[in-house]
């Protein structure tokens, strides 16, 4: 090759490396778009939402189960106690128990003041 080649090619890489080397600005474009993004955020809510109402709704149950259970206990124990009394007003209204403790208290009984009712 020439001198005058040379020169040239100089010359164009020269050209090359002074020219301002321009920086594509490419925009990375996103694959989800700000409706769905959106969309996305409101189900997401949503079920989060769902889950708490049902979480909550299960504690509440729950809370009112555990007070039924301790109503019925209330209750069974009451009916235990009013049959014992029951029992015991049965034992001391019968004949014998009257008779004893009117004896006690210095009464007597008069066979011609006492009739006899019958059913």
């Amino acid at each position: 090759m020439s001198n005058l080649a040379h020169k040239i090619q100089r010359q164009h890489e020269e050209r090359i490396q002074q020219s301002p080397k321009r920086q594509l600005v490419v925009k990375k474009r996103s694959k989800i778009t700000l409706g769905e993004k959106i969309l996305a955020y409101m189900f997401i809510g949503m079920l989060a939402f769902g889950a708490v109402h049902v979480i909550t709704n299960h504690v509440n149950i729950y809370h009112v189960n555990s007070e039924i259970q301790t109503l019925e206990g209330s209750i069974e124990s009451q009916l235990k106690e009013n049959r014992e009394l029951e029992l015991r007003v049965a034992e001391e209204s019968s004949y014998e128990v009257i008779l004893e403790k009117a004896k006690n208290l210095g009464l007597t009984l008069n066979e011609n003041n006492v009739k006899n009712v019958g059913n």
